[in-house]
């Protein structure tokens, strides 16, 4: 099973939220939500959460590649411009510093028309262990 299959099954408040993994690759992550009611906040745009749930999505797929449990340390996220219900938005990680135990990623969330709706950066920090592979505890 590849870390896409095993992330879209294990991480379910992703899941629940509606992101799912796309691609991924060493180099890249991509996963994509579309924004329906269920997602909006009191100014009726995408609320912030759910946006870093889509990016963070993108960061665990990618820091956590080798299959060894990275968890992110330190994000910042930068909202350039709303999402409203029924865009569709694309979460895109690329690695900044593909360090084997302090790996650090930025990610893009852009709409349907290429729109920059975000800007993430994290930091994680590889635990050393296996990734869970399935949802048992």
């Amino acid at each position: 099973m590849d870390i896409k299959e095993i992330l879209n099954k294990t991480d379910r408040f992703a899941a629940n939220a509606g992101c799912r993994l796309t691609e991924v690759n060493t180099q890249h992550a991509v996963a994509e939500m579309t924004v329906t009611n269920a997602h909006l906040n009191g100014g009726n745009v995408c609320q912030g959460g759910a946006l870093f749930t889509l990016a963070d999505l993108a960061i665990a797929a990618l820091m956590n590649y080798r299959g060894q449990l990275t968890f992110g340390i330190n994000n910042s996220i930068m909202f350039v411009s709303s999402a409203k219900e029924g865009d569709v938005l694309r979460a895109e990680a690329v690695n900044v510093a593909d360090h084997h135990k302090i790996p650090a990623v930025e990610v893009r969330v852009t709409n349907q028309e290429g729109r920059l709706i975000c800007h993430i950066t994290g930091m994680g920090y590889c635990k050393g262990v296996p990734l869970p592979t399935d949802t048992e505890r």
